[in-house]
C-alpha cells in the first residue's frame, strides 16, 4: 500500500499498470506520431510519403481501367446493333446508366416531366447511333423562347395552343385551332410548317402526341408564353469513348427494335 489509511480501514493501493499495456500504449503514441510524419493530418503538412485520397482513386482508377480495357476493346470492335444483342455488353451498360442516367431518366428510362422517355422512338435530336452517342459525349441544350409577343394577343396564344393540340388529336377546341392555324406560321420556323419537328435545332414533333413539360390547353399556353430551356449535361469528361459506345446501345435497346437502324 501507499500507507495512507483513513476511516479506520480504508487503504490506498499501489496497484501499477501490467507491462504489456504500458508497452501498447507507448507504441500506440509512436505509432500516431509517425502516421502524422508519413500521410497529410498536421495542418498544411501533406506527409513525407505524398499520399492524397484523390492520388489513391485515381490509382484505383487507373488499376480498374487497365483491368477492363480487353472487355471494352471487344465491344468497341462491335457496332451498336451487335451490342444489343450481347447479355455482356447489355449488363455493363445497365450499370453505366444507373450510376449515370438513371437520376434524371429513370431506372425504367422511362423519364419524368422535363426529362425525356428514352423507351419510345421519339428523338428530340435524333436517334441514330451516331446521333444518340453525339448527345451522350457532347450534351445538348434545347431552347424553346418565349413565343406570346411573336403570336398576338392571349387569344391568339390560347388558338395557337389548341392548334398545337390538333395536330396530335389530342382534345381541343375545334374552333380556336382554327384561328389559331394562321398564327402558328410563327411557330413552323422551328416546328416545321406540318408540326413534325427539325431534330437539328432539337425542336419537338407536335403531331404524336408525346409531351415532354406538361399536356392540355393550359400547359401549351405556359409553354409558348414563358418559353423553356433545358440541358443534358455533356459525358465526355466522365465517360470514356469505349463505354459511350456501349451506353448508346443500352439506351437504343429500350425502343423499338428497329430504332438503332433507321433513326426513328
Amino acid at each position: 500500500t501507499t500507507g495512507h489509511t483513513w476511516d479506520e480501514d480504508l487503504q490506498e493501493m499501489n496497484n501499477p499498470l501490467p507491462r504489456w499495456w504500458v508497452w501498447l500504449f507507448v507504441i500506440t503514441i509512436v505509432f500516431s506520431v509517425g502516421y502524422l510524419v508519413a500521410y497529410p493530418g498536421l495542418g498544411t503538412f501533406k506527409g513525407l510519403l505524398g499520399w492524397t485520397q484523390t492520388g489513391q482513386y485515381e490509382q484505383e482508377l487507373r488499376v480498374a481501367e487497365e483491368a477492363e480495357r480487353p472487355l471494352y476493346a471487344r465491344f468497341t470492335r462491335q457496332s451498336v446493333e451487335q451490342l444489343e444483342s450481347d447479355p455482356q455488353a447489355m449488363a455493363v451498360g445497365e450499370r453505366l446508366f444507373m450510376n449515370n442516367c438513371a437520376q434524371c431518366h429513370g431506372s425504367d428510362a422511362r423519364g419524368s416531366k422535363g426529362f425525356p422517355n428514352l423507351t419510345d422512338s421519339d428523338w428530340l435530336f435524333g436517334g441514330s447511333p451516331e446521333q444518340v452517342s453525339q448527345t451522350i459525349t457532347e450534351g445538348r441544350v434545347g431552347q424553346m423562347p418565349p413565343m406570346a409577343a411573336a403570336v398576338g394577343s392571349a387569344d391568339d396564344v390560347r388558338n395557337v395552343a389548341n392548334y398545337v393540340l390538333s395536330l396530335s388529336g389530342s382534345p381541343h377546341n375545334d374552333l380556336a385551332a382554327q384561328m389559331g392555324k394562321a398564327k402558328f406560321v410563327v411557330c413552323a420556323a422551328c416546328h416545321g410548317p406540318d408540326g413534325k419537328g427539325n431534330t437539328a435545332i432539337g425542336a419537338p414533333n407536335l403531331t404524336d402526341n408525346i409531351w415532354l413539360f406538361g399536356w392540355g390547353e393550359q400547359a401549351v399556353i405556359d409553354m409558348v408564353e414563358h418559353g423553356r430551356t433545358s440541358v443534358m449535361p455533356a459525358w465526355k469528361d466522365k465517360l470514356t469513348p469505349e463505354q459511350i459506345h456501349v451506353l448508346t446501345a443500352y439506351v437504343l435497346h429500350f425502343s423499338s427494335p428497329t430504332a438503332a437502324k433507321t433513326g426513328n
